[in-house]
Formats: structure tokens, sequence, C-alpha cells
């Protein structure tokens, strides 16, 4: 099966890198023109809103300002990028 590596760069320079299956990659492309690493990074930064919600309104842990000024700051990047809320892209609004 043919795979495709991404490489991801911190802003200090560390680098980690992800191989997936380039059919994955392709499944998830929204449109023709595309990139696949326009892809991959619509992935993440829906993966990590998803999850800084999840950490703020489903955990029972204690949430402190901080924390909700990240996953606010999550949720504008998303909507800024996709063009609608978290809650209208993914129907779980609170």
């Amino acid at each position: 099966m043919d795979e495709a590596t991404f490489t991801i760069e911190d802003p200090d320079g560390n680098t980690d890198d992800v191989t997936l299956p380039a059919g994955l990659v392709d499944l998830f492309a929204e449109e023709d023109d595309e990139s696949n690493a326009q892809v991959v990074g619509d992935i993440a930064l829906m993966a990590f809103a998803q999850r800084a919600h999840a950490v703020v309104h489903h955990s029972e842990e204690q949430v402190d300002d901080e924390l909700e000024a990240i996953e606010q700051a999550a949720l504008d990047q998303f909507e800024e990028r996709f063009g609608q809320t978290f809650g209208e892209a993914t129907g779980h609004q609170h």
C-alpha cells in the first residue's frame, strides 16, 4: 500500500514524522486542488479543537481560566480555517 510521510516542525525546530496510508489522506481531501499537506493540517486542527473541547466540557477535572482560554483560541482558529464554528461543523454545541 502506498504511504505518505509528513514532517511536523515545532517553533523550536524539533521535528516528528507521521506516515499515513496515502489513500487515507486522499479520502479526506474535500477539493481536488487541496494539497495533502493541507488535508493533514485540517485534520490536525480538527483533532486539537476536539480534544480541547473534550477536556474543557467533558472532563471531570477542574478547568481553570487558562485552559478555557486555550480552548477558545483553538475554536477561534477552527472557525477561521473552516469558515464555521466547531459547533456548526460537529453539530455539538453547548
